[in-house]
């Protein structure tokens, strides 16, 4: 079964055995707006907890996502260099970013669960 959990940053992370699957929140992307370009980095790159893996541009602003868990990318969304609207249509099913292949599972284990992360957007709101 996959799980999901979330960062302080409004990013998602589900896991699937050692895969895991990262996406923006419905919330960061309503709070981005329209969003007209993504950067995608290549398979094979790897990432370490915290450090900036995907840039996401909007009307409003740029944001740069970063690596949930330490990892090597797996897989990419590359529908999204030609259609990054799917983001904002649907953020956990079409709209994915990358697939990491995860280091440490510790790493995953640390992330907020939904009602953490719940109280997290009341504070912000």
């Amino acid at each position: 079964m996959a799980e999901i959990k979330y960062t302080e940053d409004h990013d998602w992370a589900k896991k699937e055995d050692h895969t895991v699957i990262v996406g923006i929140t419905d919330f960061a992307q309503n709070e981005l707006g329209d969003i007209v370009f993504v950067e995608l980095p290549g398979s094979g790159d790897k990432f370490s907890e915290g450090e900036e893996m995907v840039v996401v541009e909007s009307v409003k602003s740029v944001s740069n996502i970063k690596a949930p868990v330490s990892g090597e990318v797996v897989e990419v969304n590359e529908v999204l260099e030609a259609e990054p609207e799917k983001i904002n249509k649907s953020p956990f099913e079409e709209g994915w970013l990358v697939k990491l292949d995860i280091e440490d599972d510790s790493e995953f284990e640390e992330l907020l669960d939904e009602s953490d992360y719940e109280e997290l957007k009341e504070e912000e709101a």
